[in-house]
């Protein structure tokens, strides 16, 4: 089973928020993108809230969402997977990134919002033992991803409305 590796951070100087994924599917990997799948809600929420939307270029969205105080990350470093689904990654192969590194970079990021409830596990079973002490507000959104029908598109944008007040913060 091949082993996939994520990307690194997107983050400008003064996060305050940081969105995870869980590991990027084959689109994404295959395009070296975040969130580069065709039906992923991702940047069509935001460029709904931050104007960061799949009109614009990769290079312009990541900038348009660190302008916004906004970083993007997974939280596994790498694992196996045979496929593009969560349910596909081999839990004994798991390396989550480093988390630790990473938030001492990043000392305004006081808000993480985990895109679906598989990024949200990972980060609790492999990276938050670890970070004893750092004050983290932690917060499950929908899954942006096409894999997870059962909200609609107005409810995922609902939920990840969160995010406009919590990057002003």
């Amino acid at each position: 089973m091949p082993l996939c590796h994520g990307f690194p951070p997107v983050a400008g100087p003064r996060a305050r928020c940081l969105i995870l994924g869980s590991m990027p599917g084959r689109a994404s990997l295959q395009a070296d993108q975040y969130y580069a799948h065709e039906r992923n809600a991702f940047w069509r929420i935001m460029g709904e809230l931050f104007g960061a939307g799949p009109d614009q270029s990769y290079a312009q969205r990541l900038a348009t969402l660190q302008a916004a105080g906004i970083a993007l990350w997974d939280v596994i470093a790498a694992c196996e997977r045979a496929g593009s689904l969560d349910a596909d990654i081999v839990g004994a192969s798991v390396r989550a990134n480093d988390f630790a590194a990473f938030l001492r970079q990043q000392p305004e990021i006081r808000r993480v919002f985990f895109n679906g409830a598989a990024a949200e596990a990972a980060f609790r079973r492999y990276v938050l033992p670890g970070l004893a002490g750092r004050p983290l507000l932690l917060q499950r959104l929908p899954s942006t991803s096409p894999a997870h029908a059962a909200r609609s598109y107005g409810e995922k944008l609902a939920a990840w409305s969160v995010l406009v007040s919590a990057a002003n913060m």
